[in-house]
């Protein structure tokens, strides 16, 4: 972390890229130390102990949870009420959140909590602060949540965390959180009315996931994309179908922009070579087509997760400024839901089209004269070596799979917790759907890596491609990007290969720059 940023809670709106910096820990985590800052957050929880002494009546603090608000709490039990919710919302299971999505979802819900609505004390704000600058991991199960009311299952592993309960990762280790606290010098809060409501009662599970598969589709976008121009390389292709004049017809601004970028990775091809078919399939010919919804998508997809990301989203809501208690249904991740819903869909179309490349690169009736599956072997040897056979079977199944995620989650909303919970986002199963697909995506974008630097090796070896074909920056793409790939000639297997450019794709590892700076 030495030499790392700092981002400051309560200073500034979080963005997409501070939360994927945040859960990267490319940034320091801090909170605003402004007395008023620090003193309109204290308010929030002091206007409960206030409404609490004087009218002895406050959801969630002396009443029950959802369907029980109609029962009453005595007074000496109010106390335990909030340990008690972090308690039976201990139900979660499937795989643990990884350390990223941790951070993530960590620092979606400070950013809430700091806006002063939520009535938690500041000592909360700072202890969890603390948690994720020293990277006090909760272990969270990823599944259990249905969106609404918010993420409690899952959230209620960081509320257990803040009260020394439940496992956490630290250093390294798994070990129970009053542990981790101590080796770092914290001591574990108690929770005070209404704290435990406004840490689970929230959307940060799956908008911290959700700015996961954001920053990575909008990078996935630009790889598809120069992707697209290696293929129509190998394949001989049609530069004429990206012409500035012809999408100034159809002036989508993403569709264009993807238009505009294979432009400048074919012009000297274009420049120099005849094409090799008045008209190229589909998967070429469209491909900005396919790719440009994902990026004319991407504005109003950032806007609806910062908005998010931004807001106070638990209930019920404390006004700061004058103590009123405002109860809704801001806990709802209906937004969240539609936009993971949407961006499943089209990354898996991106799938697709890669698939569809794919199997033109590889096919001898379709390729203009490439190998057969891209083998490198010469001779008699080529009768025993098969190329990337395998790995376009595998790159269909990988493809197959993204494609059957993208049913919607947000349409199978279930009437839950005795009919209170009636109307639910599923936003939290939506996102990890949304990441799944872009994870199979990225590892059919994995595979076509490979098929593309070993067909263009192959047109270098015939001379159909040479140096002058290429413009700067695509040249440095494929001498960064093929760097771990060797040459296909003799069969091997791919799967290291394939786990490390994977790997390279999760981190955003490449350059992916154009000539015109698009």
């Amino acid at each position: 972390m030495s030499g790392a940023r700092e981002f400051v809670f309560g200073l500034k709106p979080l963005t997409l890229e501070d939360v994927g910096a945040i859960a990267a820990r490319r940034l320091v985590v801090t909170v605003n130390k402004d007395a008023d800052f620090r003193a309109r957050i204290q308010r929030s929880a002091d206007y409960v102990d206030q409404t609490l002494a004087r009218d002895g009546v406050i959801y969630g603090v002396t009443t029950g949870y959802g369907d029980s608000c109609t029962t009453g709490v005595p007074d000496a039990l109010v106390e335990a009420l909030p340990l008690h919710l972090t308690r039976f919302h201990g139900v979660g299971l499937g795989r643990i959140l990884s350390a990223e999505e941790t951070r993530a979802v960590m620092a979606v819900r400070l950013s809430s909590l700091v806006h002063g609505w939520s009535g938690v004390s500041i000592e909360l704000v700072d202890l969890l602060t603390e948690m994720l600058r020293l990277d006090i991991l909760p272990m969270i199960p990823a599944e259990g949540s249905v969106g609404a009311s918010g993420d409690l299952t899952p959230l209620s592993y960081m509320a257990a965390a803040l009260v020394g309960e439940r496992m956490v990762r630290f250093e390294g280790r798994e070990m129970p959180a009053a542990e981790a606290l101590a080796q770092a010098g914290l001591r574990p809060i108690s929770l005070r009315p209404k704290e435990a409501l406004a840490i689970m009662n929230g959307t940060a599970v799956m908008t911290g996931i959700a700015a996961i598969v954001f920053l990575r589709s909008e990078r996935l976008s630009a790889l598809a994309t120069r992707l697209t121009s290696l293929a129509c390389l190998a394949l001989q292709g049609n530069p004429a179908h990206f012409n500035a004049r012809l999408f100034s017809a159809k002036p989508h601004p993403g569709q264009a922009r993807v238009a505009a970028r294979i432009r400048d990775d074919l012009a000297p091809f274009a420049a120099r070579h005849e094409p090799s078919r008045l008209q190229d399939r589909y998967s070429i010919r469209c491909a900005p087509h396919v790719i440009g919804v994902l990026e004319d998508m991407l504005p109003t997809f950032r806007t609806i997760l910062e908005t998010e990301i931004n807001s106070a989203n638990d209930n019920p809501l404390i006004d700061p400024d004058n103590g009123d208690i405002l109860h809704g249904g801001h806990f709802y991740g209906g937004h969240v839901a539609f936009v993971m819903d949407g961006m499943k869909t089209l990354v898996a179309n991106i799938a697709d089209l890669m698939d569809r490349q794919m199997a033109l690169i590889v096919d001898t009736r379709f390729n203009n004269g490439l190998p057969a599956n891209l083998t490198g072997a010469l001779g008699e040897r080529a009768t025993i070596n098969h190329g990337l056979k395998a790995l376009q079977i595998a790159m269909s199944a990988w493809t197959a799979e993204a494609l059957k995620l993208t049913m919607p989650a947000s349409v199978f909303s279930r009437s839950t917790e005795c009919h209170n919970q009636d109307k639910v986002s599923m936003g939290t199963i939506a996102a990890r759907d949304a990441l799944r697909v872009l994870e199979l995506t990225e590892q059919v974008a994995a595979a076509h890596v490979i098929a593309c630097i070993q067909a263009l090796r192959l047109r270098q070896r015939e001379g159909d491609i040479v140096a002058a074909d290429l413009p700067a920056m695509l040249t440095e793409f494929v001498s960064e990007v093929g760097a771990p790939i060797p040459f296909i000639d003799e069969d091997e297997p791919l799967d290291g290969l394939l786990r490390h450019l994977c790997a390279e794709l999760a981190l955003q590892s490449w350059e992916l720059r154009w000539e015109s700076g698009r």
